[in-house]
């Protein structure tokens, strides 16, 4: 396998870009002259070596992946519980002690600035959150990215760290349109939506994040499933949200909103029996959005 580096290191010959890469003879040489760079080149893949009688990859070995969820990445290293040297002989008492000290300072040390200790305690708040809420590991993982931005930034001085691990949260819900709305995220953490909402416009504005416009279809299963509604009522309540997108109805409307006024006009349609009570308590929209979603939606019908 070869790789062309056409922005990367010059050739000292002919003072060309062109380097080329092969993976296969760990060379590193140019595509102009041919003028070998380096023959020695070090592998980045994982290491699927095996050290048993069988032989064969062993993908064990490898280690587990690096990930932004963890304050040190998962690169840090670990002093085991285990008092027992290489080759599994118990440690005397005086090493016992030396190794205990040894474990206090490699834990102290992990965390040893308050930017360290406020991104453990943020990334703990996240993976409880995660559980609460049923996220994805993509979505904490962008949350995780995000909240670290904030933090290069000096975002999250005089800030309660929650309120901005919520908002890191919805932003990444928005951004991997994941239908999980604030009042979600404010139930889970057990905070006002309004200071989930400050924190969330805060970063949107100083880390100039793209969100992509949510798709009120991806909101239909999740209130049809809550408040047990029919597949015939979904697949017709997602028919009325496609004629909207097409008319531009849609457009700057609130997609839950839109998405309980078209599932409260499909069980009409199908003669399933919901009140409207009933859906706004399954989405979370007031049961006046639902009527003025719904008589908008009623006139395109008609025409």
């Amino acid at each position: 396998m070869k790789k062309v580096i056409v922005s990367g290191p010059k050739c000292p010959a002919c003072l060309e870009k062109k380097i080329i890469t092969d993976q296969n003879t760990g060379e590193l040489f140019c595509g102009n002259c041919g003028l070998v760079v380096t023959d020695k080149i070090t592998d980045t893949g994982a290491e699927w070596r095996s050290f048993s009688k069988e032989g064969g990859a062993d993908p064990t070995r490898t280690g587990a992946p690096t990930s932004l969820t963890m304050h040190d990445r998962g690169l840090a290293t670990i002093i085991g519980a285990a008092n027992k040297d290489a080759t599994g002989k118990p440690l005397t008492a005086s090493m016992k002690s030396s190794i205990e000290r040894l474990r206090t300072w490699d834990s102290r040390s992990q965390a040893h600035s308050s930017s360290e200790r406020n991104l453990r305690q943020a990334l703990n708040e996240m993976s409880k959150l995660k559980d609460k809420l049923a996220l994805t590991d993509a979505v904490v993982e962008k949350a995780a990215y995000i909240y670290r931005k904030a933090l290069e930034k000096k975002l999250v001085r005089g800030r309660s760290i929650q309120g901005l691990v919520a908002a890191c949260l919805y932003a990444a819900c928005r951004n991997t349109e994941t239908p999980r709305t604030l009042l979600d995220i404010a139930n889970g953490m057990n905070i006002k939506k309004k200071d989930i909402a400050r924190c969330y416009r805060l970063i949107f504005r100083e880390l100039e994040l793209k969100m992509p416009v949510v798709d009120p279809v991806k909101g239909v299963s999740r209130i049809a499933s809550i408040a047990k509604l029919t597949e015939k009522s979904k697949r017709k309540a997602i028919e009325i949200l496609n004629q909207a997108k097409e008319t531009g109805l849609s457009a700057g409307k609130d997609p839950m909103g839109i998405a309980a006024a078209s599932l409260y006009l499909a069980c009409i349609s199908t003669g399933e029996i919901k009140s409207q009570k009933e859906i706004s308590m399954a989405s979370g929209i007031t049961e006046v959005t639902i009527r003025n979603r719904c008589a908008g939606l009623r006139k395109m019908l008609n025409n």
